[in-house]
């Protein structure tokens, strides 16, 4: 009997042992990305699930956070709350630049980009009442920028500043998160709101589908904004996938891309399973999302103003996207 109870011990201690070990390999990683109603948001999930596929193979666990936002994300990474963060390429420009949010840390030298991936438009919504067609017209009316640490909010105050219009001064300024910013529109809160996405967007899909008429609003007279920063160029809001928006065409506009960043402490073999996945499942990974439907891999290269992370770089070279 006492054979047989130490040999049931020693098996409980063996399969004990063999768990310990199994989560002592995997190791767990995070990406940060944004509102849900957003992009951001799917495509952590979407890069989750192509490595969760493999967390045998690879050893790896990720899970995925919603967060505030592009600042938010560049500040947990570079503190290590965060492994992967989805950044708006404006944002990662300036944070390695030491600009805006980062002028007073300086520049964040281990900042590492891994790829980009969609377009984002900055997208202004007005309610019809509010008489604006174009962003002159929000002079004097209550508009949400978005909250702070969000990419939106500075995008707001670039494109209002850049037709004379000072948002501290000539309107009522908000700053709710874009998920919010549709009931309150709707309620009558405000009389328009931002949002940095890429299309089709939750948010905008809700804001054209209430009682209150909402139109997109148009962003014109900004080519001295985009000579001064590289990271932005010309953009359109495509009509056609918001048939509740009262917009006869579609509507001109600037914006950004969405990126991928990471730190220069993440391990190569991690950042390198990240990349490859994607890249190995691309056609699968441009299926989850409209958004997406206009990505090549040699895109996601571009707007990619911090080092390239040497995990990422391999993957690449080996692939003969970059030499």
């Amino acid at each position: 009997m006492k054979r047989g109870l130490f040999l049931s011990i020693a098996v409980a201690a063996g399969v004990f042992m063999t768990v310990t070990l199994a989560q002592a390999k995997t190791q767990f990683v995070t990406i940060g990305t944004g509102g849900i109603t957003g992009v951001y948001y799917p495509t952590g999930g979407a890069i989750a699930k192509m490595v969760n596929k493999k967390k045998k193979e690879y050893g790896l666990r990720a899970t995925v956070e919603s967060t505030g936002g592009s600042v938010f994300n560049v500040n947990a990474v570079m503190n290590g709350d965060l492994e992967f963060g989805v950044v708006q390429s404006d944002r990662q420009y300036q944070a390695m630049e030491g600009l805006a949010e980062w002028k007073e840390k300086g520049p964040q030298k281990d900042l590492r980009a891994v790829f980009s991936i969609h377009p984002e438009s900055v997208t202004l919504a007005a309610a019809v009442d509010a008489g604006a067609k174009d962003i002159r017209d929000l002079k004097g009316k209550r508009v949400n920028l978005g909250n702070p640490g969000s990419g939106q909010r500075q995008n707001a105050i670039d494109a209002f500043t850049a037709v004379g219009i000072d948002p501290e001064k000539d309107i009522t300024a908000e700053g709710i998160k874009a998920s919010e910013a549709p009931g309150i529109l709707q309620d009558g809160r405000i009389d328009a709101f931002f949002y940095t996405v890429g299309h089709p967007s939750g948010a905008f899909k809700e804001a054209t589908s209430g009682a209150r008429k909402v139109r997109f609003v148009s962003i014109t007279g900004i080519d001295n904004l985009l000579k001064k920063y590289p990271y932005y160029a010309k953009s359109v809001i495509p009509i056609a996938m918001y048939p509740g928006a009262q917009n006869d065409a579609d509507v001109p506009t600037f914006g950004v891309k969405a990126t991928l960043v990471t730190s220069a402490k993440v391990p190569d073999d991690v950042v390198y399973a990240i990349t490859k996945e994607v890249f190995d499942n691309f056609e699968e990974f441009k299926k989850l999302h409209p958004a997406y439907s206009t990505l090549t891999k040699e895109a996601m290269l571009e707007g990619l103003s911090a080092p390239i992370h040497p995990g990422a770089m391999k993957y690449y070279k080996e692939a003969g996207l970059m030499k």
